[in-house]
């Protein structure tokens, strides 16, 4: 009896949606994992509205065909094209097999790595985590440090070797059937072929298109209702790695674009109140203070990870940082400071050199390192020594590079404490980086020249380490480092307090950003960005302010303290004499501008905004209006004259020949 060719393709059709149909199964698992693992509250009217919850599911699983169709596309036009010459052979199903094993492991190391990381920074994972790539090491230490990483990282592994094995032995099964199907191809059959694997292929590239339309399927499409964990739920992984690596490598893309840069540069004059000075800057402006010059020591402590609802000064419920807490009653302390990105490198960069931080962008990194004017380089053109001390390797960020290279003097980091002393691949713990860095600001003190010492910690952080010798009264080691971070700085004051030099010298403590503190209440959790800061010293007179400020303002604010005189070319307000209408602040893939009671929220990659206003202490969703338009034209008019500065390199205090 004859068989047919048509026959043959379905043999090929049959092995494909196999591997399909279980491969969006597995998809679905880690979906359904990230799920139940994430340790979130869902309100009242959303925790018993199942199909409301389910729906995230059904956009996954659109999302997750979308990435299954991109793997499918050329084993299925390999197999089409075999099929309509009546050929088949044990490397073709090799071929495919292999193609399925290789791209779906990777999907599924993806799917895993997710897992951590939306608990960490309640985001999606995307192309962010590449800057992580140039330091194989401390992130390997980071990941296989964490035992709470071990379980993603065994699913990941477990979810790569069945996949394999199941796709080799059905490969393996297929491929036999296909064999025995043999036939003589007249010219009907190879059309009745032809047209079947024509349609299928045209089904696969609308699979991957995703949508009927327009445009092809966005992250927008997955966002459905008004929580934010089941908008994200829905967005697949790879999808979201995938499209924000490629936007990041678009031509337009490289440069953010918000708005017109001239009317960009015409807002922020009109924000700042500044005409800018030719040779430098359209924002630049002189600085003359009306205090006496004060040659106090600086310590500059950035505290990794700490958000200011860690401290019961900002409603913390758990004594976790008594320390601070009591510190926040005798400081000059600000109530409503926000980091400027969620990344330590975005608050290096932003509080020491007053630039707003750019999303996902980090300023520090290239082999040309960039040239800024702020905190440092004020202080060393007056006479101060600058000294950085960091847990880790100095090169992590390019950080050796850049800050030698815009103010600092000596550095101090991993490759500089005894081998003993190292803990993890982040380096030394907390306090002993504080005790390493006593001795040498009391040597600098004795030099005669005033110091200006920043001080990185790093303990808050993945993989927490809690010392044999410090006693949390914590049961969650998620509070117990928090304990230790605090301990950690009392420890530290009170040795400093023992110093000739405490006197003569002004403490500061900023959170370098926030960390994810109770149940999210947007797209945006207020806790990654909002975070203490606190002034203290002898002669600060202890006040709370309630203005609303950032990382940038923090270097006009202690330069005001000191009295010193200075040409500003960057764009921090000192909030002692003047009030930002509201503040601006982002968090890798959004924009965010609030106020006292409005926050707007801007996605430059999908085009969405998100309006919420204060009512009865909760974020509701609101309409637009006048109000929410000044925050957008604030915040777009802010981010986009810093791009402009930076493009044309007019980042530095003095003329230089690319200014205009």
């Amino acid at each position: 009896m004859k068989k047919y060719s048509i026959p043959r393709f379905l043999q090929a059709l049959y092995y494909l949606l196999g591997i399909h149909i279980a491969a969006l199964l597995v998809f679905f698992i880690f979906r359904l994992i990230l799920f139940y693992n994430i340790d979130y509250d869902f309100p009242d009217e959303i925790q018993s509205d199942w199909i409301l919850q389910a729906t995230a599911f059904v956009k996954g699983l659109w999302f997750d065909n979308v990435i299954a169709c991109y793997i499918l596309i050329l084993p299925l036009t390999v197999l089409w094209i075999a099929s309509l010459f009546n050929y088949t052979a044990k490397w073709l199903y090799l071929f495919t097999g292999g193609w399925f094993i290789g791209f779906y492991s990777l999907s599924f190391i993806i799917c895993a790595a997710n897992i951590p990381y939306f608990e960490y920074f309640f985001k999606i994972i995307n192309s962010s985590i590449f800057n992580w790539f140039g330091y194989a090491g401390t992130t390997a230490g980071m990941i296989f440090g964490e035992t709470s990483y071990y379980f993603p990282i065994g699913l990941g592994i477990a979810s790569i070797l069945t996949w394999g094995i199941g796709v080799h032995f059905w490969s393996r099964k297929c491929y036999e059937r296909s064999f025995k199907t043999t036939s003589i191809p007249h010219m009907e059959e190879r059309i009745g072929t032809f047209i079947a694997g024509a349609l299928c292929v045209g089904l696969c590239l609308f699979g991957i298109r995703g949508r009927v339309g327009y445009n092809p399927i966005k992250v927008s499409q997955a966002y459905y209702c008004e929580d934010s964990f089941l908008n994200q739920l829905g967005v697949s992984p790879v999808f979201n790695l995938l499209t924000s690596t490629l936007d990041d490598n678009r031509k337009e893309n490289r440069y953010l674009q918000l708005m017109n840069e001239e009317e960009a540069i015409a807002q922020v004059q009109k924000h700042l109140g500044r005409k800018g000075i030719a040779d430098i800057s359209p924002i630049a402006q002189k600085v003359k203070q009306d205090t006496i010059t004060m040659h106090h020591n600086l310590v500059l402590i950035f505290m990794e990870s700490m958000s200011a609802q860690l401290m019961q000064a900002f409603g913390q419920s758990k004594i976790l940082t008594p320390y601070l807490d009591s510190l926040y009653h005798e400081s000059l302390s600000f109530n409503n400071i926000y980091s400027a990105g969620i990344h330590t490198n975005h608050g290096l960069y932003s509080t020491l050199y007053s630039f707003p931080t750019i999303m996902k962008r980090n300023a520090m990194k290239g082999s040309v390192i960039p040239i800024y004017s702020g905190l440092p380089t004020v202080l060393k053109d007056n006479g101060y020594h600058n000294l950085f001390f960091m847990t880790h390797e100095s090169q992590y960020d390019n950080m050796n590079a850049f800050f030698r290279t815009n103010g600092f003097d000596e550095i101090y980091a991993e490759e500089n404490y005894p081998k003993e002393m190292i803990v993890n691949h982040f380096g030394v713990q907390d306090d002993y980086l504080y005790e390493y860095a006593l001795p040498i600001l009391t040597q600098r003190a004795n030099e005669g020249k005033p110091f200006f010492a920043t001080l990185l910690s790093i303990s808050n952080h993945p993989p927490y380490i809690i010392p044999e010798y410090f006693h949390p009264r914590s049961e969650k080691t998620e509070d117990q480092i928090v304990e230790y971070a605090d301990w950690s700085i009392r420890k530290f004051m009170s040795e400093a307090q023992k110093q000739p030099w405490f006197d003569n010298t002004l403490f500061v403590f900023v959170g370098d950003h926030g960390k994810l503190v109770g149940t999210p209440e947007n797209e945006m959790p207020e806790s990654y960005n909002h975070i203490p800061l606190l002034i203290y010293g002898k002669g600060i007179q202890p006040k709370q302010k309630n203005d609303f400020g950032g990382q940038i303002d923090i270097a006009p604010i202690l330069l005001d303290i000191l009295g010193i005189d200075y040409t500003q070319n960057n764009f921090g307000v000192n909030l002692l004499k003047e009030q930002r209408p509201c503040i601006f602040y982002t968090a890798d893939n959004l924009i965010a501008a609030r106020d006292s009671t409005n926050l707007y929220i801007h996605s430059p990659e999908t085009g969405q905004e998100f309006r919420y206003t204060q009512k009865e202490g909760k974020l509701q969703l609101s309409d637009d209006n006048r109000t929410f338009q000044a925050l957008k034209e604030y915040c777009f008019s802010m981010l986009q004259c810093t791009e402009h500065l930076v493009k044309q390199g007019k980042t530095v205090s003095y003329p230089t020949s690319t200014s205009e």
